[in-house]
């Protein structure tokens, strides 16, 4: 490290929020994909569950293997914020078309729709988070940076979860105006990241093999660790994120409180952000992400003992669930910043600090996200329809019970144990 990148001047708290800004309305695009959209199409447009389990998944598998190629394309474009410009408008098209399912035809329009804002939401994404790595100057820096995109983006989740109940009491008329409103949000939150935070440095696009230079991001063994807690961690949430709100309709009996329970449980994720980003300074990021898987499994652990009416007692669970959510969100996606960059906290090795290709690794990340997501809806649906579960049957909610419940404290677990045994490899100065 150099001794003038020592005695830069940190990134002002205006530049920081500029750069986040954009993560409100990418993350505001992610949540009616894995949550509304699975009950609008099962209602609106009558799908059984396993066709819509098995288009989910086909979509999720065709789109996300396209992820690492849309790092590589990155890394070798010379700014990062014109993928994202070309990107947003198909990405505003694709959420209009998805939210707004025919009356016929609806499989091949839900396909067709969900590829288009699934290559929108990737190249954006991908671009968007490389950038932000190349923004951080240190460990300390990239932190702030992925905290403001993130807590921008749980914002954005707190706005996709309670309008559309705020807006109409039918399902399918509130998430109709969600997209409209989408629309202008976005454009107008990236103008404020666009204009507003610094460009990176001046870089040179990579120049290599781009299959070659995917692969070569696959060797470094602190990433292969960090994505291999990620993918446990990662189905850990995506199930009960896919199946919450059958959970609240069918188990608890309170269809009415959806919005609600969503709106509390990214508010909490907000509002505890703060002090994981400070556990992180002072303890270390692994730590405190342990410490936050823990505070979910313990949060989590009762809710199998639910039933209906037992709206308050939810209400608890996800304020203390949700407070975890925030670290699960900045603290590996932090760690990741730092290993896309080439560098390892403390270190003024100047091979290890060494520039690296952040959108492969990016785009290998977000790869693993969708995956997770895919699993999710591909497995757990399926697993529903042969329990018997069918959505407003309130008298065989038993399956639909066992598989929100306790398979993601299973997953938990296991990821809590892998990052605290490979904490030193994930986070070398701890």
């Amino acid at each position: 490290m150099s001794v003038l990148s020592r005695l830069a001047a940190p990134l002002p708290r205006r530049q920081v929020l500029a750069y986040g800004a954009l993560g409100l309305p990418l993350a505001m695009a992610a949540l009616p994909v894995y949550v509304h959209v699975p009950r609008l199409y099962a209602e609106t447009a009558g799908m059984s569950l396993s066709l819509l389990g098995g288009l989910l998944l086909a979509a999720r598998l065709a789109d996300a293997g396209i992820d690492p190629l849309l790092g590589g394309w990155s890394d070798r474009t010379a700014k990062r914020q014109r993928l994202i410009m070309l990107a947003l408008p198909l990405l505003a098209i694709g959420m209009l078309a998805l939210l707004h399912p025919p009356l016929s035809g609806a499989p091949l329009w839900l396909m067709g729709s969900m590829l288009l804002t699934y290559f929108a939401f990737s190249l954006a994404s991908v671009a968007y988070q490389a950038w932000g790595a190349e923004l951080g100057r240190d460990s300390g820096e990239r932190t702030r940076l992925t905290a403001s995109r993130e807590g921008f983006g749980l914002i954005g989740v707190v706005l996709a979860a309670a309008l559309p109940g705020l807006i109409s009491s039918h399902p399918a008329q509130g998430l109709s105006w969600l997209a409209w409103i989408f629309v202008p949000l976005l454009f107008i939150m990236a103008l404020v990241t666009l204009l507003g935070a610094p460009a990176s440095a001046q870089r040179i696009p990579a120049g290599g093999k781009l299959l070659g230079d995917l692969w070569r991001v696959l060797g470094n063994l602190r990433f292969r660790r960090l994505l291999a807690v990620f993918v446990v961690n990662g189905i850990a949430a995506a199930l009960p994120a896919t199946l919450v709100l059958f959970f609240v309709a069918d188990v608890l009996q309170a269809e009415a409180w959806g919005g609600a329970f969503l709106a509390l449980y990214f508010v909490s994720g907000i509002a505890f952000l703060p002090l994981w980003v400070s556990l992180s300074r002072r303890f270390g990021r692994v730590p405190a992400w342990v410490a936050s898987m823990a505070v979910a499994i313990a949060a989590f652990s009762w809710a199998w003992l639910l039933g209906a009416g037992d709206v308050w007692a939810f209400a608890i669970i996800c304020l203390l669930s949700g407070a975890a959510l925030g670290a699960d969100l900045t603290l590996p996606a932090a760690l990741l910043a730092d290993i896309a960059e080439g560098r390892v906290a403390g270190s003024d090795d100047e091979e290890e600090n060494q520039s690296a290709q952040a959108g492969g690794y990016f785009g290998w990340w977000n790869l693993v996200a969708k995956l997770n997501l895919a699993l999710a809806a591909g497995l757990s649906l399926p697993l529903l329809d042969l329990a018997g579960y069918r959505p407003g049957d309130f008298t065989a909610t038993a399956g639909l019970s066992a598989v929100y419940c306790l398979l993601p404290l299973f997953f938990k677990t296991i990821a809590a144990v892998l990052a605290w045994r490979w904490r030193k490899i994930l986070e070398p100065s701890s």
